[in-house]
């Protein structure tokens, strides 16, 4: 008995990507040498209502910032923002919202990819090459909280 083949599924073989030949010549780094700086990520243009949310704040601590923006800072409606790993928190910061509300606010969630620069620099300046920078790619959540029109 054969098991039933997904539609979304293709028969070609898959190729790994990290295989694959490139058309542009590789520089090669070894990872002793260099130090990888993270810069930050470039922000939405920050209003009174928008909440960055992160994964060193304390939890509680942030929710209780969006619930008194709720509340007593005079807004509808605030947004919520989450990178990479605060994603998870964003969300679940937006839920206990709802909840705490019994269901008076609602929920607005887009999704977006961020692109992040990181510098590479040598450890030793004398020796090692000319510092580097790269890409990366994160993804970003953005919840609007707020409460409908009557």
């Amino acid at each position: 008995m054969t098991e039933p083949r997904n539609p979304g599924m293709s028969s070609a073989p898959q190729v790994n990507p990290a295989h694959a030949e490139s058309s542009s010549p590789a520089v090669e780094m070894d990872p002793v040498e260099y130090t990888l700086r993270k810069r930050l990520p470039r922000k939405l243009p920050k209003r009174r209502n928008d909440v960055y949310v992160n994964m060193k704040t304390d939890f509680r601590a942030q929710l209780a910032r969006c619930q008194k923006l709720l509340e007593g800072g005079g807004h509808r409606e605030i947004c919520i923002h989450g990178l990479g790993l605060a994603i998870n928190r964003a969300i679940n910061i937006a839920l206990q919202l709802q909840t705490s509300s019994q269901g008076a606010l609602q929920l607005a969630a887009n999704t977006s990819t961020v692109e992040l620069v990181d510098d590479l620099e040598p450890e030793d300046p004398d020796e090692a090459g000319e510092p580097m920078t790269r890409t990366r790619n994160n993804s970003a959540i953005h919840i609007k909280v707020f409460y409908p029109e009557p």
